[in-house]
């Protein structure tokens, strides 16, 4: 299959079929591919040259429901020295459920030694908007949490994980120079807050900025980058409406001590993943900062200077096909996950 953008063209090239929700990935140091398949809640090993798969034992079980199963997975940067690999999934029942993130060492095909290193206050019965997209950079794990959609407002509160943005060491413990360490009933970890439901994170490989993206409501999807201490707004600014057509809140835009967002989409993409392309195989688009769309069906692609996004172009338009996830491979090219589901790389034409 041909594509053509602004600037590259490209083919897609199936590397594997049959997950169903390939909501986080990962690529281990021999290129093969890990995979986390929300609706299921395993953990998938891909051989990209063949498309084989294996299901790795030992992963902690999910409460998979709703927008809940296994979500995000990450590899410690020093894997090939600690084997480490970071899953944050949701846990509970239908009575109460959460978000935790346990990390495991990977040895052959099993997850062994697993701890729990966080788990998100309050559980709360409705399987809605548990984020969670996880950055790790040098000592730190960054991770987002949603609101839970009934308890928006806790996205203004810091005595709860919801709509926030945490950080961590990635043993799990606490810096003490995080913004909200000391202050009464503010949870530590919490790193920046107002937030809706980001299911995008990232590190900027030049700059070391923290980049994350955020579902809004009917409109209003968010693209941000992220300092210590800020409250991005949610749910007193908006820039989308209820889904009852409603206003949020006021309905305001602005509000003094509240940050306004990089980029937005109105009508909403429903953004998933996330990721800067530094590679060679598509030098035009090194440096250009990718997007999954889901509402929308693309792949987004954001042009970036001096910190703005300064252009916006909507590539696999007409591959009609929910992006769940979107990464960079370690031989340059970019690998999507779609709903339904499949992996693809996409090639250079």
């Amino acid at each position: 299959m041909a594509f053509e953008s602004e600037v590259e063209n490209f083919e897609l090239e199936l590397v594997a079929d049959s997950i169903r929700v390939p909501f986080g990935m990962c690529f281990l140091p021999d290129k093969q591919l890990l995979v986390s398949n929300r609706f299921s809640g395993e953990i998938i090993r891909v051989n990209p040259g063949s498309g084989t798969k294996e299901i790795l034992k030992g992963v902690p079980k999910s409460y998979c429901q709703g927008d809940g199963g296994a979500l995000d997975i990450l590899l410690h940067p020093e894997f090939e020295k600690n084997n480490w690999l970071y899953f944050a999934h949701s846990i509970g029942d239908s009575t109460a459920s959460t978000m935790a993130i346990d990390r495991g060492k990977l040895m052959g095909d099993s997850l062994t030694q697993i701890e729990r290193i966080f788990t998100a206050f309050p559980f709360y019965s409705s399987p809605s908007h548990y984020g969670t997209r996880m950055a790790i950079h040098n000592e730190y794990l960054f991770f987002t949490m949603g609101d839970r959609y009934d308890l928006k407002d806790s996205a203004q509160t810091l005595s709860n994980h919801l709509g926030k943005v945490m950080r961590i060491f990635d043993d799990g413990r606490i810096p003490n120079n995080n913004p909200f360490v000391g202050k009464p009933n503010a949870k530590p970890e919490i790193w920046s807050y107002g937030h809706r439901n980001p299911q995008g994170l990232t590190i900027h490989p030049q700059t070391q900025e923290l980049w994350l993206h955020e579902h809004g409501p009917k409109g209003g999807d968010e693209v941000n980058r992220i300092d210590p201490g800020l409250n991005y707004g949610w749910p007193v600014i908006c820039h989308g409406i209820d889904y009852d057509d409603t206003p949020i809140g006021e309905g305001i835009t602005h509000k003094e001590g509240m940050e306004q967002p990089n980029h937005l989409y109105v009508p909403s993409i429903a953004p998933s993943g996330m990721e800067f392309y530094s590679g060679n195989k598509f030098k035009k688009w090194k440096g250009n900062l990718f997007i999954g769309a889901m509402a929308l069906t693309h792949l987004n692609r954001l042009v970036l200077k001096e910190g703005k996004i300064i252009h916006e172009e909507r590539l696999l338009k007409d591959f009609n096909k929910r992006i769940r996830v979107v990464r960079q491979g370690p031989d340059g090219y970019l690998y999507i996950g779609v709903d339904g589901g499949a992996i693809y790389r996409l090639i250079p034409n």
